[in-house]
């Protein structure tokens, strides 16, 4: 990861209603869930809803796949922890780093 997707996916992440659907992605999972779901779950209206996904998959935060008729939304846990990665990259003055020798989180990354 470089500078400018770094500070792309921070941007997309910089506003309150981005940040809630992120987490509820976070939340769901290797399924994702539909923007309709997605829209009851947090209380939004859809046509906010769809402009704060967008956001979200140009700064390749999300992945969306066509299922029949629906979209689903997935958070792209592999970018997330390129991320955090590049976050966290030359931490601790180069030296030894217990942060970085954490097991991750979560199994789906």
């Amino acid at each position: 990861m470089n500078e400018a997707h770094a500070i792309s996916a921070l941007s997309a992440l910089a506003h309150t209603q981005r940040l809630r659907v992120f987490r509820a992605l976070v939340i769901a999972g290797p399924e994702g869930l539909t923007p309709s779901l997605l829209a009851d779950q947090l209380d939004v209206a859809r046509n906010t809803l769809s402009f704060h996904l967008k956001g979200l998959a140009h700064a390749g935060l999300v992945t969306i796949q066509q299922q029949g008729r629906n979209l689903i939304y997935r958070a792209d846990f592999a970018h997330m922890q390129r991320l955090l990665g590049y976050l966290t990259e030359h931490c601790c003055q180069g030296g030894v780093c217990e942060a970085n020798d954490a097991p991750p989180a979560c199994t789906a990354c």
